[in-house]
Parts: C-alpha cells; structure tokens; sequence
C-alpha cells in the first residue's frame, strides 16, 4: 500500500462522511450526488487495492487473508450503503452513508496496519 493513496482515500472517507452528516443535522435523505461522491471513494480504493494487489506481486509479504478481507469489506460497504440509501428516502439513508464512509476510512487505515506489520 502506499501512504500519499491511503490518505487521500481517508480525507474522501471523512469528506464524504462530513458532507451526510450535514444532511443528517437538516433531516435530509440522501442525494444522488452523495452517492457519486461514494462511487469517487470506491475508485480510490479500488485504485489502492490494485497498488496493493502489484507489490505484493512484487514479493511484499503480508498476511494475506486478513488483509484481502478487510478489502472485501471496504470494497462491499459502500455499495451497500448506496443501495440501502436509494431505498430509503428518509434522514436515516444519510446516517447510513455517513457511518459506512466512517467505516471504510477505519478499514483502510487497519489495512495500512496489517500491510506494515509484515
């Protein structure tokens, strides 16, 4: 993983988490440019994850089962939440957005842990 990938990933994660909250704070649902916003988040990790992917081609070891699981996980969350917040048009779809761009945040911070521990 490289650090200048990993935090741009992390500031979109706390970008797009702030930017629901907003809406949270005004009783908003979630609008489609949020989840744009969410599709510029996947593509950075997906970006990352194929950096990744490469050195440990490369021969960068890594355990790679927990790190490819914590992958797994980010790359799904977002999709989900995007999901669960066109089927729901309340304030809720934002609070879902929100916590999920959270979570991705944490997993790729975890995933640059578990990548340096080897």
């Amino acid at each position: 993983m490289v650090l200048p990938l990993l935090l741009v990933l992390v500031a979109l994660c706390l970008a797009l988490a702030a930017w629901a909250l907003a809406f949270v704070v005004r009783d908003r649902a979630v609008i489609l440019r949020q989840l744009f916003g969410a599709g510029v988040v996947e593509l950075a990790l997906i970006v990352q994850l194929v950096v990744a992917g490469v050195l440990m081609g490369r021969g960068h070891h890594v355990n790679a089962p927990l790190f490819w699981g914590y992958a797994a996980t980010a790359l799904v969350l977002l999709p989900v939440a995007a999901a669960w917040a066109f089927a729901e048009r309340t304030k809720w779809s934002s609070v879902v957005l929100m916590v999920a761009s959270l979570v991705v945040g944490f997993l790729g911070f975890r995933m640059w842990q578990i990548w340096g521990a080897a």
